[in-house]
């Protein structure tokens, strides 16, 4: 008869180290190789990779993660996305019952937050790096070697392609694409789908060249130079 995760005792491979006050759910795999620190606890049922290294004060829930992941201290993987029915009346939950998949050498900064999907998967493509502070929501999709900076924040239903490069505190507002090779500057803010190879700022964010013309004509009306 098929047993449920929680049925299984956990399968620890050899060379793997756990750190002080670590708790392992049942049906957990761990890979060779591992390091997991000091009160970090990792619930029913996630698969980790050879070769990680997880820090301290981690919690991991509905997750598949791959080989090399890094996850510094006080990541949070699989935690619920926000995602509510009846907006401002009984605001009724809406079940989250995704999973997250971290593909190979990925690593993950201090303190992020990455959320389980809501009936699909959020997937981190493999080789991408996220800073400190960053917030994914439920069923993002993001590609291989993307690189986000310390508070980016990702709404749901966003995919990345390939090689996005977001500056610091940079965001969208969810179930838009944003292209492969794209540059996505500090505290800019996507709010529609953004063309492969593009250079965005300001918000809503727009062509970059565009966004720094915008800002010289507005000081020169400031000072009330309108013709330069």
């Amino acid at each position: 008869a098929f047993l449920e995760p929680r049925e299984y005792p956990p399968i620890i491979e050899p060379d793997v180290k756990l750190g002080a006050n670590v708790v392992i759910g049942p049906g957990v795999e761990i890979g060779r190789g591992t390091v997991i620190g000091p009160n970090t606890v990792i619930g029913a049922g996630v698969t980790i990779g050879r070769n990680c290294t997880i820090a301290s004060n981690c919690s991991i829930d509905c997750a598949y993660i791959g080989n090399h992941v890094v996850l510094h201290a006080g990541v949070r993987i699989g935690v619920e996305g926000f995602g509510w029915l009846d907006h401002g009346r009984s605001n009724r939950k809406i079940p989250q019952l995704g999973r997250v998949i971290i593909q190979d050498r990925v690593e993950i900064g201090a303190n992020s937050t990455i959320d389980r999907g809501a009936l699909g998967d959020t997937v981190i493509g493999e080789g991408t790096k996220i800073d400190n502070l960053v917030q994914i929501a439920h069923n993002c999709r993001i590609g291989r070697n993307c690189l986000l900076a310390g508070t980016v924040a990702l709404s749901g239903s966003t995919t990345l392609e390939d090689s996005v490069m977001m500056g610091g505190g940079a965001a969208s507002t969810g179930h838009l694409t944003i292209g492969a090779g794209s540059i996505m500057m500090a505290w800019s803010a996507a709010t529609k789908d953004v063309p492969r190879g593009s250079q965005m700022a300001g918000y809503p964010a727009r062509d970059a060249k565009l966004w720094r013309r915008e800002i010289v004509a507005a000081r020169r009306l400031a000072k009330g130079d309108a013709n330069g």
